[in-house]
């Protein structure tokens, strides 16, 4: 590997975020999975848990220009609510969900500098009552218009930036802060 590969690798995983993830449920449309994964890669966020438990089994994801952040990032795939949510909760601590209800706070006011996972749902449907009762509290994105969602890769994408934004005021960005074996695997499977 050069110099310049390992600079590359080696920034892009200084200013990975080892505890912010998204979860994806009975997300339909292959192209919006993966520009919510070429965003997550953008933004830093490792882990996508992909929860399919409405839509045929075997789909297959991707043949367009997005799907080369899979290569980057890492997909987790249930087809189990309860299975799903019990790995998100093994390395993040809170769970929020993208949500129109007036109960929500705006992304503006929701503390995205904490270690957790953001759960995006179906393009139609939303989140299910069932994922919702595994998230500890619910967001929006503030909108004036008559159409009351974006698309769910636009609202990820939203989202994670202002994520980023908050992250970065933190300074929580630009060193490692993944344990020094998964920093090293990391950069040994992407030579």
């Amino acid at each position: 590997m050069n110099q310049e590969r390992r600079d590359k690798l080696n920034f892009v995983l200084n200013n990975r975020q080892p505890d912010l993830a998204v979860v994806l449920e009975n997300v339909n449309d292959p192209h919006n999975i993966f520009a919510v994964g070429r965003t997550c890669d953008a933004v830093g966020v490792q882990d996508i848990f992909i929860l399919n438990t409405k839509l045929p089994p075997n789909k297959k994801y991707g043949k367009g220009s997005s799907a080369s952040a899979s290569k980057w990032i890492t997909i987790h795939r249930f087809d189990n609510t309860d299975a799903c949510f019990a790995a998100v909760k093994q390395k993040y601590e809170k769970v929020l969900a993208a949500y129109l209800d007036k109960s929500a706070n705006t992304i503006y006011e929701t503390n995205f500098t904490q270690n957790l996972a953001l759960v995006f749902g179906n393009e139609q449907w939303g989140i299910t009552d069932e994922t919702l009762q595994h998230c500890d509290g619910k967001f929006i994105i503030p909108q004036v218009g008559m159409v009351p969602s974006l698309n769910i890769s636009v609202a990820c994408a939203v989202t994670l930036y202002e994520a980023l934004r908050q992250r970065q005021l933190k300074g929580m960005y630009g060193t490692s802060r993944m344990d020094e074996t998964t920093y090293n695997q990391y950069l040994n499977n992407w030579k």
